[in-house]
Parts: C-alpha cells; sequence; structure tokens
C-alpha cells in the first residue's frame, strides 16, 4: 500500500484534496470529504445563495458549521489575482484564521505578503498557480509555500491558457522543487490517481468529480446533466473556462471562436456557475467541468468516491 507527505503535512488520512468549487462548496460538503479521510475546502461565495450576501460573513458561518460536523482538518481558498492583491485575501485569510481554520489554498498570483502573513501565522500553506511554471513553482518554494499544485489543461475551473495537458504540467513542476507537488486536472478515478502518482504528484486535487456526490450543493439538475454528457458536449466559452453546451454556452463559444476578447466577463455579468450550477436553471450560465467527464456515469456518497480513489492507499 503506498503512502505520502501529504498526509503527514496536512494531518489527513489520503491525499486527496479537495477543489475550491466557485459557489459549489459548503459546510455539510466540506466536512464529507474531510470526514471521509480526504482534505475538504471552503472555496469562493460558500453557502452563499445570492451575491449580495456577505462572504466573509458567511465564511464564518460555514466554517462554526464546519466545526460541528467535522472534527478533522479541513482548508480555505483565496484567490489572489496579482501580487498586488492583499486587502480581499488578507480579509478572507484573518476571518478564517480567527474562526480557527489552520490550513489555506491560494489560488492564482504568487503574493509575497501574503504568503509571509499566512506562514508567519504558523499554517499551513498551498498554492495553485493558475498558470502552472517552473519559475513560479521555485519562487513559491523559496516562500515557504508547504504544497504545490500543478493544473493541467485537463480541468474544469478556471483553466490555465498554456494549453499544457496534466500529463505534461505534473512532472514539470515536479521535477523542478524539492516539496510535495498535488495533481490535478481530469482525475475521475483510481486510474486518474496512479497516473498522477506515476508522474511524481504525492496527492491528488479533485473538483469535477466531487461535484457529482450527495452531499455537493450543486442541483440536481446540474449533476444529471453531467452524467448525461460526454466531452463531446463541451466547449470553450473564453480562453480560461470551459462548459457543458447550452444556449448561453453556445452563445459564448461562437462569440469566442469569433474572436471577441472579453467572453469571460460575460460569462461573469451573467453569474458564472451560479445559474446553471447551483440555481438549476441549466440553460442560463456556465456548467463548468473538467474532460473527463466520461468517466462520471453516476451520483455517489463523497465517502464512496474518496473511497475509489484512494484504495491503493494505507487506511
Amino acid at each position: 500500500m503506498k503512502t505520502s507527505p501529504i498526509t503527514k503535512i496536512l494531518g489527513i488520512k489520503y491525499p486527496i484534496i479537495q477543489a475550491s468549487l466557485n459557489w459549489l462548496t459548503d459546510a455539510k460538503f466540506v466536512a464529507a470529504v474531510s470526514n471521509a479521510g480526504g482534505m475538504g475546502t471552503l472555496g469562493p461565495n460558500a453557502g452563499k445563495t445570492s451575491p449580495d450576501q456577505d462572504a466573509t460573513e458567511m465564511l464564518k458561518k460555514q466554517i462554526a458549521e464546519a466545526k460541528k460536523l467535522t472534527d478533522k482538518p479541513f482548508a480555505v481558498n483565496m484567490i489572489v489575482n496579482s501580487e498586488d492583491d492583499f486587502a480581499y485575501p488578507d480579509k478572507t485569510f484573518k476571518a478564517a484564521f480567527d474562526a480557527g481554520v489552520r490550513i489555506f489554498i491560494l489560488s492564482g498570483a504568487i503574493n509575497p505578503k501574503l504568503f509571509k502573513e499566512i506562514k508567519d501565522s504558523g499554517s499551513t500553506l498551498i498554492f495553485r498557480e493558475l498558470n502552472p511554471s517552473v519559475e513560479g513553482a521555485k519562487k513559491a518554494e523559496t516562500l515557504g509555500v508547504d504544497i504545490l499544485i500543478a493544473t493541467g489543461y485537463d480541468e474544469g475551473g478556471i483553466i490555465p491558457t498554456t494549453g499544457l495537458g496534466t500529463f505534461t504540467t505534473i512532472p514539470r513542476i515536479v521535477d523542478a522543487v524539492s516539496i510535495p507537488v498535488v495533481g490535478a486536472g481530469g482525475i475521475m478515478d483510481v486510474r486518474g490517481v496512479r497516473a498522477a502518482f506515476a508522474l511524481g504528484a504525492q496527492g491528488v486535487y479533485v473538483g469535477t468529480r466531487f461535484i457529482v456526490t450527495d452531499e455537493n450543493r450543486t442541483s440536481y439538475a446540474a449533476k444529471q446533466k453531467i452524467i448525461d454528457s460526454t466531452v463531446d458536449d463541451v466547449v470553450l466559452v473564453s480562453p480560461n473556462q470551459r462548459s457543458i453546451k447550452n444556449p448561453m454556452a453556445d452563445k459564448w463559444a461562437k462569440e469566442f471562436n469569433n474572436g471577441v476578447k472579453d467572453t469571460y466577463q460575460q460569462t461573469r455579468e451573467a453569474g458564472g456557475v451560479r445559474p446553471a450550477m447551483l440555481d438549476g436553471k441549466l440553460d442560463d450560465g456556465v456548467i463548468s467541468i473538467d474532460v473527463g467527464i466520461n468517466d462520471i456515469h453516476d451520483i455517489k456518497s463523497v465517502k464512496e468516491v474518496v473511497d475509489e480513489m484512494m484504495q491503493d492507499f494505507e487506511n
């Protein structure tokens, strides 16, 4: 049976981290992942049902609720748009830290000031560069990052614009650093886990497969749409996002293919994933998934997903 340094660093049973899943996480779901032996993560807009709700106050409530549902570690994700983007992620970090969270995932740009603040607090820092690079990985390591996430173009959510796939990205980052690397992008089952580890990863970062679980707050209609779709039903709606086809996605995909540059901003203005995935209005907005959806055939419990993926590891 395999072991991984990820489990010791994070204090979890299995080396599997649940992705941040904008709008689609809440305390119940995150606690389920942690209770199953993985690392649950409260992502952006966790627990919110409307953009009018205060994200920081809702995050505090979700952390408190998650602590009632699990005694296992869980993380909070923060998006960092640039090395100068500090005020909002800092506010989020402080709110989560004050609520007892000690593991943080930063997604986006390297921000030395924020990295230092998190590390000086004694917290564990996981970093996911949106466009993974050797230069960025080495810099993150020198700044004290504990774990790196190497994301391939196969992923869902906000995808890398480099076009480099998971099989290219993982070994490229693994070979550049000495800290543990977690692989992400199109990992749906134990085959993907084995492939990631064969490429040198010490863990996996999973989003799309966790969406189609009993505990995830994504609407049943969207879950069923994912099950009923294949990769042939997936289109690029912007340089950094893909969606299952629907009237809005088809419109954006056509515009993007015709050279329109601001289609991503259009998806944001339409609510991103919230209308279709959270509210179940399948013809509106983005149904964000990775390209491995052919391997999703049913709705399972979080525990069933974790047990299948982690079957090679000591328990």
